[in-house]
């Protein structure tokens, strides 16, 4: 291996001329610029594996030097490389090439449709590349000008434009939590879709209600987002982009997962990735997306182990194709934290969630303002490894310091959440329920009630007696009257419910039945009914020899490398299914 290492390769004639021209960069900074794009983007690629990241930020802080590079398709994923490290280093490209283009799109208001028509054109490159970099807020200045371009004329052209405008506005507020300013931007894509209309003109909605799906699942509109993903798969064709094929999937199979309807998302998800990988390659971000959403998948159908894989190999992608600090990178240490903890949970092992969450905090934070909603879930996660964490610690003072910095967490969620969603919604709910857990650690047990019982009565509310997230809560709240309030009768009947549920929703190997079948153990020897802790020993070795069995060969990754149906299968299968089964919200 070494030999191979040391083994001396030969500069091409290429790569010569390119070092030559860059070792000359000052004296042929005007002449490269007019060469092929292609040729370009090398000597700036040149420039930034040298180091020079000064002289490569002069260059792309321009719109015309940056919008040429841009056109160099096939180097995107090298051109995320320059750019990031330009950002890591101060160089705010971002906001300088977003405000060059708004300036520029205020200058060519006076000018003919076909100035206005090219400058679009290139917003929704530079737009776009930006969205895909995770720098949303200059995304979004950047659609907002292409936006006003487009309302200068009331003609038909510019109301496609501005429909397709809006879905990447509309896109890049999602991803920045902008979920009110987002649902303004769908209404105004469906007034510019009633204009067409009007003319017996139909512009694709595939993309826009996905968006709409992506906007009302991260609100926890369950039963609303599932209603949008069907209309958006109804709108699939096989002239659409693939992008946005892959992009509808995941939405439909994430909605698909909170609705429990998990055969229908296994079969969309699947797709999905296969097709990704089979049209972007194995190390692109659009398949690292997928691999994200396949991860919450697997999760929620209890494949713990394989989505923690699955987290780690999309992680690997955005790393290598974004570097560390960037908001794409921050979402999967994030996911990768709390799979990791709740794979090892059992274990008590929590240094690699640990390492993931902080990761995730740090970034958030280099980025973003501190009191953005990104942050919220990352602290959650980072709160709930801490407490357990604090449990296993054997230093009281260790332990105490641990806990505060738990419950600092966890309650500077609560007010994102509550700020962002208000009171009775889902994510709010969540984070009463872990304020809950966290009181019972720091035995504090009637406020750690009060926290259960609240985040209960809005998860029923909203999800219905039966959901898993009530599930949860529920086995809880029982674990706190069985271990700590002697409450024993009803934390039978909550225990009992808790894995009526969990049974119905995830069959006899769900792995959270341990929890609740210990509980139940627990209870019976203090009520001193040992007939029925025999029982219960009985169904928890029946159990554990059933998780045993339970996903000890599937590789999730070799699982979506063919798909045994084409698209249009696909598509057709879950509308069928649909149709059968009827409406469900």
């Amino acid at each position: 291996m070494a030999a191979v290492e040391l083994e001396w390769i030969p500069e091409t004639l290429y790569n010569t001329a390119i070092s030559a021209v860059v070792d000359n960069y000052i004296r042929s900074r005007r002449d490269i610029r007019s060469l092929p794009e292609n040729i370009q983007f090398d000597v700036y690629y040149k420039l930034y594996q040298q180091g020079r990241l000064c002289q490569l930020g002069s260059e792309f802080c321009e719109l015309e030097v940056f919008g040429k590079v841009l056109r160099a398709l096939d180097k995107r994923h090298l051109l995320h490389h320059c750019f990031q490290a330009l950002m890591d280093h101060g160089v705010k490209v971002a906001s300088v090439l977003a405000y060059s283009f708004s300036r520029r799109c205020s200058y060519i208001a006076e000018s003919d449709a076909a100035v206005k028509e090219k400058a679009i054109q290139v917003g929704f490159v530079l737009g776009g590349f930006l969205s895909d970099a995770g720098w949303y807020s200059d995304a979004e200045k950047v659609f907002l000008s292409c936006l006003q371009l487009c309302t200068l004329h009331d003609e038909m052209p510019h109301w496609f434009r501005a429909v397709e405008c809006c879905v990447r506005l509309l896109h890049v507020r999602n991803g920045n939590c902008k979920y009110h300013l987002g649902e303004e931007t769908f209404k105004l894509a469906q007034t510019y879709m009633d204009k067409l209309s009007k003319h017996g003109q139909q512009a694709n909605k595939a993309a826009l209600y996905g968006e709409l799906c992506a906007l009302l699942f991260a609100k926890s509109h369950y039963d609303e987002a599932y209603k949008w993903c069907i209309e958006a798969m109804k709108e699939i064709t096989t002239s659409l982009p693939v992008k946005v094929v892959v992009d509808v999937l995941r939405q439909a199979s994430k909605a698909c997962v909170v609705k429990r309807e998990f055969k229908k998302a296994e079969q969309l998800i699947k797709h999905a990735v296969y097709l990704a990988r089979d049209h972007f390659g194995s190390k692109h971000p659009k398949y690292s997306d997928t691999l994200l959403d396949y991860g919450f998948y697997l999760l929620n159908v209890d494949n713990i182990c394989q989505s923690v894989a699955i987290y780690q190999a999309a992680l690997d992608i955005r790393q290598s194709v974004f570097g560390g600090k960037n908001i794409h990178v921050a979402t999967a240490h994030e996911d990768l934290a709390y799979s990791s903890y709740v794979h090892q949970y059992s274990s008590g092992k929590f240094d690699n969630a640990l390492f993931h969450a902080e990761r995730a905090i740090g970034i958030i934070t280099h980025i973003l303002p501190e009191d953005h909603l990104l942050l919220a879930s990352s602290k959650r996660v980072k709160a709930l490894i801490l407490e357990e964490i604090a449990i296993d610690c054997h230093n009281k003072e260790t332990e105490q310091r641990l806990l505060q910095e738990a419950h600092d967490l966890h309650l500077s969620s609560l007010q994102l959440a509550k700020k962002a969603f208000g009171e009775f919604n889902v994510q709010t709910a969540k984070h009463y329920g872990n304020l809950g857990r966290l009181y019972q650690s720091m035995r504090k047990f009637k406020e750690a009630e009060e926290m259960h019982i609240k985040a209960i009565q809005i998860k029923e509310q909203l999800l219905g007696q039966e959901d898993y997230e009530v599930a949860l809560s529920v086995g809880h709240l029982a674990s706190l009257y069985n271990y700590d309030m002697n409450q024993y009768e009803n934390a039978e009947k909550l225990y009992l419910r808790s894995i009526a549920i969990g049974k119905k929703l995830f069959g006899e190997g769900y792995s959270g039945l341990e929890y609740d079948y210990r509980g139940l153990i627990k209870l019976y020897n203090s009520i001193g009914n040992y007939e029925k802790v025999f029982e219960y020993h009985n169904v928890l070795s029946n159990w554990n020899r059933l998780r045993d069995r339970q996903y000890s060969v599937t590789d999730a990754l070799e699982d979506v490398n063919t798909s045994p149906q084409s698209t249009e299968e696909v598509v057709q299968s879950f509308l069928t299914a649909q149709n059968v089964e009827g409406p469900s919200c």
